[in-house]
């Protein structure tokens, strides 16, 4: 199944929400005892990458959230997939022009990456976990400049 990208990326206050239930045949896709490849490879894993690097960040969240609570509780990818969350939600307050929120998200998203790392694995779920790492310091350094800007 591939998901293709919606017309327009959904930013509080800007845009129009999509449609409750959009993304419900996606998300129906992971199912719990999927085990960490088969959630890696479903369409709701593979729609959130897309989605967050094409800055869809509230879409992204919406479809990784079925992943996150398919994955065994305290496992890694558990974690993996909260810290990938918090990130598109840091990305979508960073759109929205609130970057207290945006720095607050991107701690809660360091530390559930941090755990996520902590046995060793280079990659989570497919994903290069500096990749991640990176991810998180770019929104960083773009929070600290729209902070500079409207100082």
């Amino acid at each position: 199944m591939r998901v293709p990208l919606p017309p327009y990326a959904y930013v509080p206050g800007r845009t129009p929400r999509h449609d409750e239930g959009r993304w419900d045949e996606v998300r129906a896709t992971v199912k719990l005892g999927m085990d960490a490849d088969e959630l890696a490879a479903s369409p709701a894993f593979t729609a959130g990458m897309a989605f967050f690097e094409n800055g869809y960040f509230w879409e992204a969240h919406e479809v990784w959230e079925a992943v996150w609570m398919a994955c065994p509780p305290n496992s890694a990818e558990h974690r993996f997939v909260q810290a990938l969350i918090q990130l598109a939600n840091a990305e979508l307050k960073l759109a929205m022009e609130k970057p207290r929120a945006a720095l607050r998200l991107c701690a809660i998203a360091a530390a559930h990456l941090d755990e996520a790392a902590s046995g060793g694995a280079a990659n989570l779920c497919g994903v290069r976990v500096a990749w991640v790492g990176d991810r998180l310091g770019a929104c960083r350094c773009r929070i600290t400049k729209l902070r500079e800007n409207a100082l």
